[in-house]
């Protein structure tokens, strides 16, 4: 049996590490219906703006596309055990850019991890009850 990442989730910010700036706040609305999974989230930086990142995944391990910040994004996720593994590809200016994202839920929080990508060692815990942000 897999996990259902669905709900509404708020990153808590203390307990995760990020490569770049920490933002203010970050939300993600997930919709998990297996092999399907749907996500809206919205990044508030320190200075008050906001960035929207939508993606649709499915879990077979079949190759999709979306868009980010108006980029083609290659991805592919499948199930490792109770671990969802996302891989990704996109061109940044003039080279491929790599991520390897791990999906997981441990007790009642939802984790992202990054491993032996382009963002090796970031990782964000998310609680659930994300409130909306403006």
């Amino acid at each position: 049996m897999t996990p259902d990442f669905s709900g509404e989730w708020q990153a808590n910010l203390e307990l995760s590490r990020f490569l770049g700036p920490t933002p203010k706040a970050t939300v993600v609305s997930i919709l998990h219906l297996e092999p399907i999974l749907k996500a809206d989230m919205r990044i508030t930086r320190e200075d008050g703006t906001v960035s929207r990142l939508e993606f649709q995944l499915v879990t077979t391990g079949n190759e999709v596309i979306n868009k980010m910040q108006g980029v083609k994004m290659r991805s592919r996720a499948q199930w490792i055990g109770e671990e969802l593994e996302i891989e990704s590809w996109m061109r940044v200016a003039s080279r491929e850019a790599h991520f390897r994202d791990y999906w997981s839920l441990r007790g009642p929080m939802l984790v992202m991890e990054h491993r032996n990508d382009d963002l090796a060692g970031q990782i964000t815990f998310w609680e659930r009850g994300g409130s909306p942000q403006t």
